[in-house]
């Protein structure tokens, strides 16, 4: 969903100033500072997504309606060790997600499973009023009996349980993009599936993902549900999910891949990653970044952390400069790295 919040603070800040330079203003000058608050409500969101850092990473229409910048965030790190509970620090967390915000990622990718609950939680603490443009997804999918632990359930009665569960949490009245987080062996696609698009029918939904298949599974998901994403894992150094990148490619799917820095493997000392990224004078981390969002144009890095720094160092990614010769050879490379 899209809101206002951000800009009519921001808005209201700036009257009070002007309020202050101007003395007893007239009718008119008040008119015509109106008018130009409302001037600034409705265009500045785009101007303000596409000003910033993580704008630099291009950008992409999720559905073909919800425009993104492509480097987004990922928040299952914002909550406890293996995943579960609260973060060590959540105000540092908070701090994370707003300052995310800050530097022009509008896109952040969550799951009722983290925590569970604890991360739909913080964003909505964090962020709620949402910026104008500003695009969440969740998933739903999984049971959580304890940390690092992970049972699929997709049965309809705990799908739709888990989107009102994120709607109330999330404090949305429609989830953007509402994604199955794993296609459960033991209930019929298609009841999983049928789910997702009676939610859709109900508004209380707008897009649906899917999470971990293959190429097959996603054409016969598109036979039941129109599908705007597909979340694998993958990464310069697993590329296993080659073939359905190539399809959501062709396709305009967007790709989002979840790992995208192999939960550090990417910075593996002594690799070949590690010595091209050195050659460069960057971050092994921000090279594995910069190669996703070469490697096509459909591709959403979700890159998470639990702190600002490591935030801010991501994101720089997106403006670095890298030799076009580099990239292409640098998947090679990292097979072997």
């Amino acid at each position: 969903m899209l809101h206002e919040g951000g800009n009519q603070r921001g808005i209201g800040e700036a009257a009070e100033v002007r309020g202050k330079i101007v003395a007893r203003p007239s009718t008119a000058v008040c008119i015509v500072l109106r008018r130009k608050e409302r001037n600034m409500k409705s265009t500045s969101a785009k101007t303000e997504w596409g000003s910033r850092a993580a704008a630099k990473s291009g950008q992409f229409q999720i559905g073909g309606d919800l425009s993104i910048n492509r480097l987004g965030f990922g928040a299952m790190r914002i909550t406890g060790k293996g995943v579960w509970g609260e973060p060590r620090d959540r105000n540092e967390a908070i701090r994370v997600l707003r300052r995310a915000v800050d530097l022009g990622i509008n896109f952040i990718d969550t799951a009722d499973s983290y925590g569970p609950a604890v991360s739909e939680e913080i964003i909505a603490e964090a962020l709620h009023p949402y910026p104008a443009g500003l695009v969440i997804a969740t998933k739903a999918g999984f049971d959580r009996p304890g940390p690092d632990k992970w049972l699929t359930n997709g049965r309809p009665e705990h799908l739709r349980a888990a989107c009102e569960g994120s709607l109330r949490r999330l404090r949305l009245e429609r989830i953007d993009v509402f994604q199955l987080h794993r296609i459960d062996e033991k209930v019929p696609a298609e009841d999983q599936l049928g789910t997702l698009k009676d939610l859709q029918a109900q508004g209380k939904i707008k897009h649906i993902g899917l999470s971990e298949v293959s190429v097959a599974q996603i054409e016969h998901a598109r036979t039941i549900v129109p599908v705007v994403s597909v979340q694998n894992r993958y990464s310069v150094v697993d590329r296993a999910a080659d073939d359905v990148v190539d399809y959501c490619e062709r396709e305009n799917l967007g790709f989002i891949p979840w790992f995208p820095l192999a939960a550090g493997d990417v910075s593996a000392a002594g690799s070949a990653l590690e010595h091209a990224a050195k050659q460069l004078k960057i971050t092994s981390a921000q090279l594995a970044l910069k190669w996703l969002l070469w490697r096509s144009p459909v591709i959403l890095p979700i890159p998470g952390t639990s702190g600002v720094a490591h935030l801010e160092e991501n994101v720089a990614a997106a403006a670095l400069k890298v030799n076009d010769a580099t990239l292409p050879s640098l998947g090679k490379l990292a097979r072997s790295a």
